[in-house]
């Protein structure tokens, strides 16, 4: 038993929120949203918002446990359910998101950008790439970070300056009538592809999961002892703790614990929502001013192109910031897996696999991660749009059931550092959302 520690000041605190924005800038940002504003128009903002909002409760809960424990919420689940949790996070993790739609269109981007034809190489050199910087940094956690927000603070600013450029009084009329038309859909709109993009505001799948990891190696609350995930190549390593430590329900303790939670749903506020919600608003902008009603848009992430060609000398320096915010995501998604599924095997049985082992296993995962990625790619599938869309349907599954589990391991926590009752009314919501749109898109196949 620990005390509570001392807040830091709010600048201190960010960065995990980097990482899950990074998740979060390919899938529904870049390339489903956009695609949905170019053939569909505006009318659809609102639901972009309602999207991430809801992430934003659900990382939220999943940051409460490991602010209050100082271990992961798998750690908590492997403690309640047994073995039968983490190898369901390890196989409801690794499995949807081996489509690595993100990177081909990373690829068909950079291409593009280079003035040559796109091949599947681009896309199995750029995953290579990806594994290497992995595979340099010394602390899997920093590296993470310091990437994540090297790419947004170049790609972001750059965005929002060609929206600006770009778009017109009436495309600007247009997306504020979007944010506050709440229910109103297009005819036509294909609804698996909406839903898709729904799930995607955001992170997505149990990559959301990953932030109770993030905010622990960065030393929020009880995880401040809790060690990082080393390079095994660096020679140094880091005693990592899963279990998690408790603090008395002294007036002093809840008192720190409610200035920790003030501020880190600010940075979580400022960095994944308040970005995110831009960043996607102004993407959905770009894509309506520059494409909407052309006869060449189509179903596939050709819009994006199509995008860059309109915006004549600008276009090459949009698609490398494409590549750049696509690339981030990808890495992100990767490092996020590994790290999830390093620990969960851990929790699957100790004394077969031992904590201090858990880099080795990092690594294991993240190029199984990247081989099966090459091998996807190899096999022919190329097209973007179509390997989003199916990740989508597995990780709304995925999200429907750990939706449930996270508000069973916070209200069993101590009751002043329970959620309240509209919190817990969001969260389950947005799992029954989920939920729903699994179950439509299988049953219309």
């Amino acid at each position: 038993m620990r005390d509570m520690p001392e807040a830091p000041r709010l600048l201190r605190l960010i960065g995990p929120s980097f990482i899950i924005l990074g998740v979060g800038l390919g899938s529904g940002e870049l390339i489903l949203w956009p695609y949905l504003a170019s053939n569909f128009g505006l009318g659809i903002a609102w639901a972009a918002v309602v999207g991430i909002t809801l992430q934003f409760f659900l990382n939220m809960e999943i940051e409460r446990y490991s602010l209050v424990t100082g271990e992961s919420v798998f750690a908590g689940w492997a403690k309640k359910w047994g073995k039968a949790a983490p190898v369901w996070f390890i196989i409801s993790t690794i499995i949807p998101w081996i489509w690595p739609g993100i990177m081909a269109a990373a690829a068909v981007a950079a291409a593009t950008a280079a003035g040559v034809p796109y091949s599947k190489w681009w896309g199995i050199g750029m995953l290579v790439v990806l594994g290497g910087i992995y595979s340099l940094g010394r602390v899997v956690y920093v590296t993470q970070e310091r990437v994540q927000k090297a790419i947004i603070l170049l790609g972001v600013p750059l965005v929002v300056g060609l929206a600006i450029w770009l778009a017109g009084r009436a495309d600007w009329a247009a997306l504020a009538a979007g944010v506050v038309n709440i229910g109103w859909l297009p005819k036509g709109i294909p609804l698996a592809t909406f839903l898709a993009a729904l799930v995607y505001s955001g992170a997505g799948g149990n990559l959301n999961l990953a932030q109770s990891l993030y905010v622990k190696e960065k030393g929020y609350g009880m995880g401040k002892h809790s060690g990082h995930i080393t390079n095994i190549l660096a020679g140094r390593e880091e005693e990592v703790k899963l279990t998690g430590e408790v603090f008395a329900q002294t007036d002093e303790n809840i008192g720190r614990f409610k200035t920790w939670w003030r501020r880190i749903n600010l940075e979580h506020g400022m960095v994944f929502w308040v970005t995110g919600v831009v960043t996607m608003l102004l993407l959905m902008l770009l894509a309506y001013a520059t494409v909407h009603g052309h006869p060449e848009v189509g179903t596939s992430v050709k819009f994006i192109l199509l995008e860059a060609k309109t915006m004549g000398s600008l276009g090459v320096a949009f698609l490398v910031a494409v590549a750049l915010m696509l690339f981030g995501t990808q890495f992100a998604v990767y490092g996020s897996n590994a790290r999830m599924a390093a620990e969960n095997l851990v929790l699957v049985h100790s004394s077969w696999f031992r904590v201090r082992s858990i880099g080795k296993y990092f690594y294991g995962f993240l190029w199984l991660q990247i081989l099966a990625g090459v091998l996807v790619l190899g096999a022919g599938f190329i097209e973007p749009l179509a390997l989003v869309v199916t990740g989508a349907v597995l990780n709304a599954v995925a999200m429907c059931v750990y939706a449930g589990l996270i508000l069973g391991l916070n209200l069993s926590l101590p009751k002043a550092l329970r959620p309240s009752w509209w919190r817990v009314t969001i969260v389950g919501l947005a799992g029954a959302l989920y939920g729903g749109f699994a179950v439509f898109t299988i049953w219309n196949i």
